[in-house]
């Protein structure tokens, strides 16, 4: 089979889904955030055309080609982290941000993309039953790089994804029992660590307002609280479009970004928010059905970490926007806010259809 005859193997449904999951959020985006200068929906429609312009262009590049790559790839992305601490400016209250002209760009989103594939580089060519020390290892420190960097800009939410990436790519390498049980001792004592350093007070209270965000109404808790109004708000059909009380009289924060959610739910009802979760699940399920349809261990690597990264966020953004987790930062894929998140996203879901429209191809 030819290149140019690739055109026929790529899956459509999932593109469909991705885009009109997109289109959702353009269209809540602008409901949340009409009152707000900088037209966010129009930003976010230029940001879903581009994102599908470089889907297809990727596309082109054989997968193969960018895991040879993959390590040039990662190293660059490391480096403009590093850049990002050394003479960035602060943004929001990090340094995460690359001003352009015209727009801005978070890098560490990007690294997620560049995670996956020096993992899949790293693993591929690993048939033992169980992943050795040494190459366990060895893929657990490209990830702490990155980890560390983006932790301290700071931005735990990315940070906490490249766990999950490298977990997932763990869990398909295989690991022993014992080596699982030495990473959750190290998980734990890291964890009380930053509890103690690493942790700003801002921090400890998302997590400790958790269990009771009513203890600080007007502060920590003041983002669950209203999130819980919004959706209950909603009753079985909503509000109705742009009539959400706690979106559109801007009692709930960040409406547009992270708790996106939340003005489905007062806007669009349980009929709107099991319609939006409908999507998502058939999404997430035709990713991990995929895996499947890869012919090497490369490929099968990609699509299983990008199907445990974007349900990963997803759950945890809506866990997030009930009071079931802290307050991350962890935007809802594809329907929030953000061009950065947006693109990362869409070369995810490239990576996916690259692998299953070359099945026939790299054998």
């Amino acid at each position: 089979m030819t290149e140019k005859s690739l055109l026929k193997n790529i899956d459509w449904k999932l593109i469909f889904l991705l885009v009109l999951i997109s289109i959702i959020g353009v269209f809540v985006i602008y409901s949340s955030s009409r009152y707000l200068p900088g037209n966010y929906f129009v930003r976010q429609i230029i940001f879903m055309l581009i994102s599908l312009a470089v889907l297809f262009i990727f596309l082109t590049v054989n997968y193969r080609k960018l895991i040879t790559y993959s390590l040039y790839i990662y190293i660059v992305l490391v480096g403009i982290l590093v850049g990002i601490l050394l003479f960035g400016r602060f943004i929001a209250g990090t340094k995460s941000w690359i001003r352009l002209p015209l727009f801005q760009v978070q890098p560490s989103e990007l690294t997620k993309i560049a995670i996956v594939l020096v993992l899949a580089k790293v693993f591929a060519s690993h048939k033992d039953r169980f992943v050795s020390r040494r190459r366990g290892l060895f893929g657990a420190s490209l990830v702490l790089v990155p980890f560390i960097l983006t932790a301290i800009q700071p931005d735990l939410g990315t940070a906490l994804i490249f766990v999950v990436i490298l977990a997932a790519a763990l869990y398909l390498a295989g690991l022993r029992t014992k080596t699982v049980v030495i990473l959750l001792v190290l998980a734990v004592i890291l964890a009380s660590l930053g509890w103690m350093f690493g942790l700003k007070d801002y921090q400890k209270k998302r997590i400790t307002t958790l269990i009771l965000p009513q203890k600080d109404p007007q502060g920590a808790g003041y983002h669950i609280l209203q999130s819980k109004i919004a959706i209950g708000a909603g009753g079985m059909f909503g509000k109705g479009f742009q009539k959400g009380s706690q979106s559109q009289l801007r009692f709930l924060p960040a409406r547009h970004t992270d708790f996106i959610f939340s003005v489905i739910g007062e806007e669009f009802g349980f009929a709107g928010v099991a319609v939006v979760l409908l999507l998502y699940i058939v999404f997430i399920s035709r990713l991990f059905s995929s895996v499947k349809k890869s012919r090497d261990r490369g490929g099968v690597y990609i699509i299983f970490m990008v199907a445990v990264m974007i349900s990963f966020q997803f759950f945890i953004n809506v866990f997030m926007v009930i009071g079931f987790f802290p307050v991350a930062g962890i935007p809802l894929p594809m329907l929030s806010y953000g061009g950065s998140s947006l693109l990362t996203h869409y070369l995810a879901v490239s990576l996916v259809l690259n692998v299953k429209m070359r099945r026939f191809v790299n054998i």
